[in-house]
């Protein structure tokens, strides 16, 4: 595209935003000072792989218990990871800490994104949101909505993920230098509101005349994407240890899948088996029935087994939590789940 036409597409979209922007609790809205940076981060890590809605009441406690970056940098970690419990993708949890300590150390946020990228868990879309919102700098951000919007815009038909360079490069070419985080967060809204992947509402869209795709009349034809495959299945048995209404619980060692997080003890999870059958029971255990998880690379199908003999003395470390109270434990969603269905079958 000439110039001419990015730059006036980029003045469709600013005019728009100015009059549809999403009130979101971690924005400024158009013409307002750009938001506290720590909020700006907190939110795009959130948001990472997770839907605004269920983000909004995370967002909300966290900056009401942690309202500065200092203050989640001198929080307990296993503090931090309760309370993201739910939001899934561990790995950012921990990394949030690790960027706030790092932060708090600094003073504040670097305001540049070649900066922000060196801080932990802050890879090139993250930094370069932050650069853009928090501090103003021209940066390209890209995230999934964004690049639904410039592969239909600009009718990239290479599939993903071999066409991001390209759709990078034709985002940074419609990306002004003035109002960048303006633009970046209208892209998203964009995408998220008009643009989306099962619609494209190019009556309301208002870059409807520029749009390639619209004009060969194929917009959810793109992006083009890589066909799924089916996702293995794993099985596994949780473990409900039970002694004076209180439930034993472990912490999960610090890598791997849900490190860090307070669990029931478990098997380790296999990739035997069809994952049909309840948790296999003996002796001074019972089954409590089986829960269902999908995580990113495979689906998991849980057993629960109940003890049911003497006192227990589990072995290895762990501490005994009031089941009254296992809500407050912030297990993943997963253990919750299963803590739920062994609640579920008292009645």
């Amino acid at each position: 595209m000439s110039a001419t036409a990015t730059d006036t597409i980029s003045a469709k979209l600013l005019d728009w935003y100015d009059r549809h922007a999403r009130e979101l609790p971690w924005r400024a809205a158009p013409g307002v000072p750009s938001p506290d940076p720590y909020r700006v981060w907190l939110s795009e890590v959130m948001l990472q792989q997770t839907t605004v809605a269920a983000v909004a009441p995370y967002f909300a406690k966290f900056t009401e218990t942690w309202p500065t970056v200092e203050a989640l940098a001198a929080a307990p970690e296993e503090e931090v990871m309760a309370a993201w419990a739910g939001l899934g993708y561990y790995s950012r949890a921990r990394n949030l800490v690790k960027c706030a300590r790092e932060v708090a150390a600094m003073g504040g946020f670097p305001a540049t994104e070649a900066e922000l990228r060196k801080l932990p868990g802050l890879g090139d879309y993250t930094a370069a949101a932050v650069a853009a919102i928090a501090f103003g700098e021209r940066a390209v951000v890209v995230d999934a909505n964004v690049e639904r919007v410039v592969a239909r815009l600009f009718a990239i038909r290479e599939p993903l993920p071999g066409s991001r360079k390209a759709i990078r490069a034709a985002a940074d070419e419609i990306t002004p230098e003035e109002r960048a985080g303006d633009f970046a967060q209208a892209m998203m809204d964009l995408g998220a509101t008009i643009c989306t992947a099962r619609d494209a509402k190019c009556l309301l869209c208002p870059l409807s005349a520029d749009c390639r795709a619209r004009a060969e009349g194929n917009p959810l034809e793109l992006p083009v994407k890589p066909k799924k495959k089916p996702k293995p299945s794993r099985t596994g048995t949780a473990f409900w240890i039970e002694r004076e209404e209180q439930v034993w619980l472990v912490t999960r060692p610090g890598k791997g899948m849900l490190g860090g997080m307070r669990a029931l003890p478990d098997d380790g999870w296999s990739a035997r088996g069809d994952g049909d059958d309840e948790a296999p029971v003996s002796g001074a255990w019972k089954g409590g029935g089986v829960v269902r998880h999908s995580f990113t690379h495979f689906d998991l199908e849980l057993g629960v087994a109940i003890h049911a003999g003497d006192e227990p003395s589990p072995a290895g470390e762990g501490e005994w939590w009031p089941v009254e109270a296992i809500e407050d434990a912030g297990l993943p969603t997963l253990f919750a789940k299963a803590a739920r269905l062994v609640l579920a079958g008292r009645g």
